[in-house]
């Protein structure tokens, strides 16, 4: 069974702007933690950023702090990842994943997180 989707990757020149988007499916969403992350052939998986989806609390890496947003729409259990000022070393494959056990203070780790998405590739060159 599919629990997250992401979509919303592609390729963009340094600068540029992407939004990514991630639907988790309703045993996902609520309560939770809901996390991205990106991780590079070869590299470990990198955490990026991430939020409680039952209140307002998000954290963030510090590669993202001030260049990446992280928001949320409940009603669509959406999660989305707004990403400016892309860098070439942004590039990867994007995951979002949700924690169903953390409440409130959401975790920069991966081994915390439960259902995982397909990823999105992002591509960040000129």
């Amino acid at each position: 069974q599919v629990r997250m989707v992401e979509s919303g990757g592609g390729s963009v020149q340094p600068g540029g702007s992407l939004r990514l988007s991630c639907v988790a499916s309703p045993d996902t969403y609520g309560n939770n933690c809901v996390g991205w992350f990106r991780q590079v052939p070869g590299k470990e998986r990198e955490a990026v950023a991430a939020l409680y989806s039952g209140g307002s609390m998000t954290i963030y890496a510090d590669s993202a702090k001030g260049r990446f947003t992280i928001a949320q729409d409940n009603a669509k259990r959406t999660v989305y990842l707004q990403m400016n000022s892309l860098k070439p070393e942004d590039t990867g494959i994007y995951y979002c994943a949700a924690d169903l056990k953390t409440r409130a203070f959401c975790k920069l780790e991966d081994t915390t997180y439960d259902y995982w998405g397909q990823g999105t590739q992002v591509t960040v060159s000129s």
